[in-house]
């Protein structure tokens, strides 16, 4: 058990669930880097792999927590009084929700519950922006349309009906407690530091195998990479995250996406024309989920207007930032 001490003077405090991610280490980049001032408390039921020492604006510190345990949640709450709750927490994957889809519903919304009802009954008053999931929304009916916050949601795999559930949960506890909640409904993030358990470093590594593997034939094994996805860089989701706290609407619901479409296959043909080598795929019916949503495209309309937030990212720029970390690596 940890006692909180941190040396600056400043009222922004930040508890960040989910810590050990790579989200969260690029939420406490995005504030060094920016010189905002704050103190954070990471709490992750996993050791992180990432030094929080050497930050000069922000000050960091982390505790073991198991956000199922009542009373430790109520002990954090407490003890640290947060004015900002990032909580990035879950059981994120939705191939492994189709394994263990007890464990999902269970790390994805009864974690959420036991946090935003202790904050309730400690009558705290402070800011949850609660990360939700762009796989809420379930198939689009064309490729051309945008999805927009107002659409009707129709979740097709266990996570993302945890997802749906735990939103509604925020929904509940703005109407009836006037809890400050704020909601993402954030699309498929990728940047450096994210687990090889996600397709895009999965790719990346794979790709880089196969390049210095000296074969002249090089065969990628894959999934359905027909899909198409609204990749969106991880470094200008933590921006939105802050600008959400800043200047967010209180029970509001926002998409975080680029607003643009591409497959997994396009994604592959840009990677390997990065590393410059030609690749061929087999796919793996290991590899296909039982369902899948067949194509995701967001509109960012809503965050731009009441936030400012732009995405200053493209995704060329972003999957050679994934590559040169992961060429480092190996």
């Amino acid at each position: 058990m940890l006692t909180f001490v941190f040396s600056m003077n400043t009222t922004d405090k930040y508890l960040i669930t989910g810590f050990s991610g790579f989200v969260s280490k690029h939420f406490i980049d995005y504030l060094e880097n920016n010189k905002i001032h704050a103190q954070i408390l990471g709490i992750d039921i996993h050791e992180m792999d990432f030094d929080i020492s050497d930050y000069r604006n922000v000050s960091c510190q982390f505790e073991k927590v198991d956000l199922l345990n009542k009373l430790e949640v109520e002990r954090i709450i407490h003890q640290f009084k947060p004015d900002y709750v990032l909580h990035l927490a879950s059981f994120s994957s939705v191939a492994l929700s189709w394994k263990k889809p007890v464990e999902s519903f269970t790390n994805n919304t009864n974690i959420f519950l036991n946090l935003i009802d202790t904050i309730r009954l400690a009558d705290f008053k402070c800011r949850i922006l609660s990360i939700g999931s762009s796989e809420e929304y379930g198939n689009m009916e064309s490729v051309d349309s945008h999805l927009m916050e107002e659409h009707t949601l129709h979740p097709i795999s266990p996570y993302a009906v945890a997802r749906v559930s735990q939103e509604m949960l925020s929904k509940v506890y703005v109407d009836s407690y006037n809890m400050d909640i704020i909601m993402t409904r954030s699309f498929n993030h990728i940047g450096t530091h994210q687990k090889e358990m996600f397709v895009i470093p999965s790719f990346a590594r794979q790709l880089i195998a196969l390049k210095n593997n000296g074969s002249e034939q090089k065969e990628l094994t894959t999934g359905d990479t027909s899909i198409i996805r609204d990749f969106v860089d991880v470094r200008a989701v933590v921006e939105a995250y802050y600008l959400l706290f800043q200047k967010g609407k209180k029970g509001q619901i926002y998409n975080i996406c680029s607003g643009f479409g591409t497959s997994l296959n396009d994604v592959i043909q840009k990677m390997a024309t990065i590393l410059n080598i030609h690749v061929t795929q087999k796919i793996d019916p290991n590899l296909v989920r039982p369902n899948d949503n067949k194509v995701i495209i967001g509109s960012n309309k809503k965050i731009k207007n009441d936030t400012g937030w732009e995405n200053r990212f493209v995704l060329e720029q972003s999957l050679k930032d994934i590559i040169e970390y992961y060429e480092k690596r190996k």
